[in-house]
């Protein structure tokens, strides 16, 4: 038996980057949270430490030391789509490794914003900003690493769903599923259904962003709260293994988002989960 609260993640970034580099998103207030101080508000042991334009750039010591006390840490070994550094088959991934063989509980690296999105693979001819070549290689490097096996991680989202990429999804070990836009968590229950369908003998997790970044608005209660009890059910269900929360960036600028998943992690956080189960799926809203 695990309880509820060991399954989540917490998608970390640079303090304020989500404002500023996100200026369109039209975000209220100032984010003064960083990763470690968003698991802890949260009351989440795990991390996925994630690089955007102004940063962490190598070495990650001072970073993974502030996430010592976290369970498991991923950090990305390609970051949001923005760095350039990590595009044509160029990663972090060497210093990722150097980081897990001096702190423990580093269990992997996430591939962030990895496939393209329908403009860019127009103007690219490529889906993706590794070739094959390169994530096989990562993945046996991940896998071959001598204290212990880490995991490859990968970020999917929704609109990418129907895109030719089961050779990528083939490499990793553990999937998230990120809904963009608001408005297409309408359609979470059959988009969930085909992720599952799509990712056969893969760890799932479901991404869950507090804000609407791609229609720069907050979600809605209703919307925020029907997602948090779609992927809770998904979890019993066995067919989801936890969710990561976006993020420490939105965490303390007054989002009622935020308050609906503080109250919805302290009613269910400490629940034990079975794997033996299996209720039926679907997007049931709760009164959390």
């Amino acid at each position: 038996m695990t309880k509820l609260r060991d399954k989540f993640w917490l998608w970390g970034q640079n303090i304020g980057v989500h404002h500023k580099y996100g200026v369109h998103y039209n975000l209220p207030g100032v984010n003064r949270m960083d990763s470690a101080e968003g698991c802890k508000f949260f009351g989440i042991p795990n991390c996925c430490r994630v690089a955007m334009g102004d940063g962490p750039f190598p070495p990650f010591d001072a970073e993974s030391e502030k996430l010592k006390d976290c369970k498991q840490v991923v950090w990305s070994a390609v970051g949001a789509g923005g760095i350039t550094r990590h595009d044509d088959d160029k990663s972090d991934l060497e210093e990722a490794l150097r980081q897990a063989a001096i702190y423990p509980n580093i269990s992997g690296v996430v591939l962030d914003d990895f496939f393209k999105s329908v403009e860019g693979f127009k103007t690219s001819g490529s889906v993706a900003r590794h070739s094959v070549g390169s994530i096989a290689a990562m993945r046996d490097k991940l896998h071959s690493f001598p204290a212990r096996k880490l995991d490859l991680w990968m970020v999917w989202y929704s609109y990418q769903l129907d895109f030719d990429v089961a050779d990528y999804i083939s490499l990793c070990d553990v999937v998230t599923l990120w809904t963009w836009k608001g408005s297409d968590l309408a359609n979470l229950d059959g988009n969930i259904n085909k992720f599952i369908t799509k990712t056969p003998g893969k760890r799932r997790l479901a991404g869950c962003y507090m804000w609407n970044y791609g229609e720069c608005k907050p979600l809605s209660n209703k919307e925020m709260q029907n997602q948090l009890d779609c992927y809770y059910r998904y979890i019993q269900n066995g067919d989801i293994e936890g969710i990561v929360l976006c993020s420490n960036c939105i965490a303390d600028i007054g989002l009622e988002a935020v308050d609906i998943t503080l109250r919805w992690l302290d009613k269910v956080g400490e629940e034990e989960i079975s794997s033996s189960s299996k209720p039926d799926t679907g997007c049931i809203a709760s009164n959390f």
